[in-house]
């Protein structure tokens, strides 16, 4: 019996529906889609190359090859399963593929063809040039349009409560107080600069035969300059072309990729983690939704599933993207076929990630802030003026200003009264102390207004 409820996968079970997106790109069928892709760009151009034995494709020919590509199903896909399993071998079952649909078309031009289908090729010439385009497809349909979505959220979020004021808490104690909307433009900045990262990642390709030379390629048709050549094949695709490789594309660039996706994942991670003590806090509250249940026992309780979810699935998605960035990059001497299974599970480390960006961005469109509980603990904590009253203190030469408010704050309560007998003692120009009087721990702010309205204007 096989229904979601025994797959081994939750991606494929209990997640399924939300990483549709990736499944038609990142599964085998996409995998075997992008092959066949690659061996008709190959096919396409050697028969650009005027060789006497491969006569040009006629319009029709070349629109038939289009159509196996743009076309191709998991009807075809299959077809090239059962092949694969006479050959028991995946690449080879392409070419047998193509080869028989050839055979079947009225095209002359095609059925001459035929045996320049996978021609000179090495199985990584295409498997290295699918995994690029799968990689590709993946970031540029599926998760850069869900990264985008996290980061407008959080200048929604942002520029809503740029003048929100909001205590600090660094190494957990009261702090400087700043606003909630810089606390937000703070990871927003972060996660702008980790995605920028991400699409600067030139994924490569290479399509140089056996061991990178180009060996059969040049004792079969030496007249063609195949460096030139391969690069326009690779190229064509929108993939960067790698000049010098052994049997397989050294996965340099992948590994590049699985990493700076992971710093965007451990971005996000951070922010699930402080909005899950904010919502600790109380500085949060999360929207019920009708007949949904917080704890089997407990019936007052609202968790902050979302950001749990995402913080798990960051988590998973980060181990699964780091063995892939340690280990692909690593081959034995010319070739070795430990990247082979590995590479079958970069749809794991994605799927997980886009998993935890929709879990983030359902916790995110629950939240209410809670300002009388902000304003709580700002007025509980009049000892955070001692940072500026010292401060203005050395300014004007008053002796010992950090051990006198060291003195008077440290490890003790501090009422406005306290601070304010202690400041009207100061001997200070009277618009200064003025000043300090009305400062009060909800309007020591500094600038954070100002830049968190900077950072959510930026795109």
């Amino acid at each position: 019996m096989s229904t979601p409820l025994t797959a081994l996968s939750p991606l494929d079970g209990r997640y399924a529906s939300k990483v549709d997106g990736l499944r038609e790109i990142l599964s085998e069928f996409g995998l075997i889609r992008c092959r066949v892709q690659a061996e008709v760009a190959w096919l396409k151009g050697l028969a650009g190359l005027g060789l006497t034995e491969l006569p040009p494709l006629s319009k029709k020919a070349t629109s038939q090859l289009d159509q196996w590509v743009k076309k191709f199903s998991t009807k075809d896909a299959q077809r090239i399963k059962d092949i694969e399993a006479t050959t028991n071998h995946d690449v080879k079952a392409v070419e047998y593929f193509l080869k028989e649909k050839a055979a079947k078309s009225s095209e002359p031009s095609l059925l001459n063809a035929i045996e320049f289908i996978h021609f000179a090729c090495t199985s990584e010439d295409i498997n290295n040039v699918a995994h690029a385009l799968m990689l590709e497809e993946a970031r540029r349909k599926v998760l850069l349009p869900q990264i985008q979505r996290l980061i407008h959220k959080l200048g929604e979020l942002a520029k809503t409560h740029a003048a929100l004021p909001m205590l600090s808490r660094t190494h957990g104690q009261t702090a400087s107080p700043t606003t909630l909307g810089k606390e937000l433009a703070n990871i927003r900045a972060r996660l702008r600069g980790a995605r920028d990262q991400f699409l600067a990642i030139e994924l490569r390709a290479k399509m140089n035969g056996a061991v990178g030379n180009y060996n059969a390629h040049l004792a079969s048709v030496p007249e063609v300059q195949w460096p030139v050549f391969s690069r326009s094949i690779v190229e064509g695709l929108g993939l960067r072309f790698n000049s010098h490789t052994t049997q397989i594309e050294p996965h340099d660039d992948m590994a590049a990729y699985f990493h700076a996706l992971s710093r965007f994942n451990t971005v996000l991670l951070d922010f699930c983690r402080d909005v899950w003590g904010y919502i600790s806090l109380g500085y949060f509250g999360q929207k019920l939704k009708e007949g949904e249940v917080g704890s089997s026992t407990m019936p007052h309780k609202v968790n902050p599933i979302d950001f749990e979810n995402a913080e798990g699935n960051l988590g998973l998605a980060n181990a699964v993207l780091s063995h892939l960035a340690e280990k692909l990059p690593v081959s034995r001497w010319q070739r070795d076929l430990t990247d082979s299974t590995v590479l079958r599970n970069m749809g794991v480390g994605l799927g997980h990630s886009l998993l935890a960006f929709d879990s983030c961005l359902k916790g995110m469109g629950k939240l209410e802030v809670n300002e009388a509980r902000l304003a709580q603990d700002l007025d509980a904590s009049w000892e955070v003026l001692a940072e500026p009253i010292q401060t203005v203190m050395r300014r004007y030469g008053l002796p010992e200003p950090y051990e006198q408010l060291k003195a008077l704050t440290r490890g003790k309560g501090i009422t406005e009264e306290t601070l304010k007998a202690f400041m009207q003692k100061l001997k200070l120009p009277k618009p200064v102390k003025e000043s300090l009087l009305r400062l009060t721990p909800s309007t020591y702010i500094g600038l954070a207004q100002k830049l968190a309205l900077e950072e959510a204007a930026q795109a």
